[in-house]
């Protein structure tokens, strides 16, 4: 099996629901990161980039179609460059680096591109064929920005109810109340505000210029969704998002089960964006004329019960790090994707042995924002570049995924 190194990782600010990126197609925000990440690499050939790997959760509007291809061929790469676009809803993005890091390592390519995109403002609606022509009744239409749409009747209820839910049933598990939770949000927003005011996000933004009906371009050039502002009084004025305060467990009648507690306070935002990395073994690496930033150590995949998806990647890390032989003793970052803070906080409580320390050190999806097929790649380039920082150490990056997987990249300099 062959090294393989991330040689950069870029990704677009992440922009909020119907904010800045509101304006751009997913596949022109897949083709940006692509483009910054090769003007980056000036020596590299385009044309000796074997494959473009890109994950897209979605996929069912402007993204169609293969969008790891459209992103390639609207950046400008060779009409030879192949590319494939892979779905594991949340870690499509991790999956698409995971999926190139492995065809380096088995020697079927020595470059490749690696990235996710989403814009969730523009999702459309779908409306599902009729089973017979010219219907009278009525036909639903579903919303493809998030969640479950056009449910098999088949499938166990418990595993289609909302997300939100799925995090109120693990705070139940964890007994993580409200307070808890939005401390967690609270304190994502101010590590990410504070890295965003020393930089530190810098060296993986590509800012996107915006045209304007009227007037200059815009560059928009910071993550939206985050709140300097941010507070706790603020926070608990917010209502539950998904179950009522005084209401009992999804499907349990029992009187202690909890109220709400998940809210938009402390629950990851809907967003726009995307991220891309490069990828090579040795040989690619000369071809570059670059340091790398890190080297792919090791994966790790699990599944659980879809109502309990939050907590899949307490499992995938283990895996992935047993694969190495270290542990998270020899951990020097963890990026854990928030999906919701009683997510984090569950899967962190099932983690007896990690430092919380080391936890999202430059603030989460709740403060940055969770373009969903981005968001995998944006944590690994932000692990990548965080070992490149401190010029040494292991790095995890992770997420959650609806219907009840995990996924988990090593890295290591």
């Amino acid at each position: 099996m062959k090294d393989v190194y991330i040689v950069d990782a870029v990704r677009t600010p992440i922009g909020r629901y119907n904010g800045a990126l509101a304006g751009v197609r997913p596949d022109d925000l897949a083709a940006h990161a692509v483009r910054e990440l090769l003007a980056r690499t000036p020596r590299l050939d385009p044309a000796r980039i074997e494959d473009v790997y890109f994950g897209n959760a979605n996929g069912a509007g402007e993204e169609n179609r293969n969008v790891g291809r459209m992103a390639a061929l609207l950046a400008g790469l060779p009409t030879s460059v192949p590319g494939v676009t892979v779905n594991r809803l949340c870690a499509s993005g991790l999956e698409a680096v995971i999926q190139a890091a492995r065809a380096i390592a088995v020697g079927d390519a020595s470059i490749a591109l690696a990235g996710g995109v989403e814009s969730m403002t523009r999702a459309p609606y779908v409306l599902p064929k009729n089973d017979k022509p010219f219907p009278a009744g009525h036909t639903e239409l579903y919303s493809t920005t998030l969640g479950w749409r056009m449910v098999n009747p088949r499938m166990e209820p418990q595993w289609t109810i909302p997300l939100g839910e799925s995090a109120e049933l693990i705070a139940d598990k964890h007994k993580i109340g409200r307070e808890q939770q939005d401390e967690f949000a609270l304190a994502s927003h101010e590590k990410a505000a504070q890295a965003q005011r020393a930089g530190v996000f810098d060296a993986e933004l590509a800012p996107v210029t915006i045209p304007q009906r009227k007037g200059d371009p815009v560059v928009f050039a910071a993550d939206e969704s985050v709140r300097a502002d941010a507070s706790l009084a603020a926070m608990a004025k917010l209502k539950p998002s998904f179950r009522k305060a005084s209401e009992a467990r999804w499907g349990s009648p029992r009187p202690e089960a909890g109220g709400g507690t998940v809210t938009a306070g402390n629950a990851s935002p809907l967003n726009d964006g995307a991220a891309a990395l490069l990828l090579v073994d040795e040989e690619g690496l000369k071809a570059t004329g670059r340091e790398p930033l890190a080297r792919v150590s090791a994966t790790g995949v699990s599944a659980t019960d879809p109502h309990y998806f939050g907590l899949a990647p307490v499992e995938a890390v283990n895996r992935a790090l047993a694969k190495t032989g270290k542990g998270f003793d020899d951990l020097s970052v963890l990026e854990l994707n928030e999906a919701f803070a009683a997510q984090v906080l569950g899967c962190v409580a099932e983690w007896p042995e990690f430092d919380p320390a080391l936890l999202n050190p430059q603030g989460g999806a709740i403060a940055l924002g969770h373009p969903l097929g981005a968001s995998g790649a944006r944590l690994a380039g932000t692990v990548a570049h965080q070992l490149a920082r401190r010029g040494s150490g292991v790095g995890v990056a992770t997420l959650c995924i609806g219907v009840g997987q995990g996924l988990a990249l090593v890295l290591e300099r």
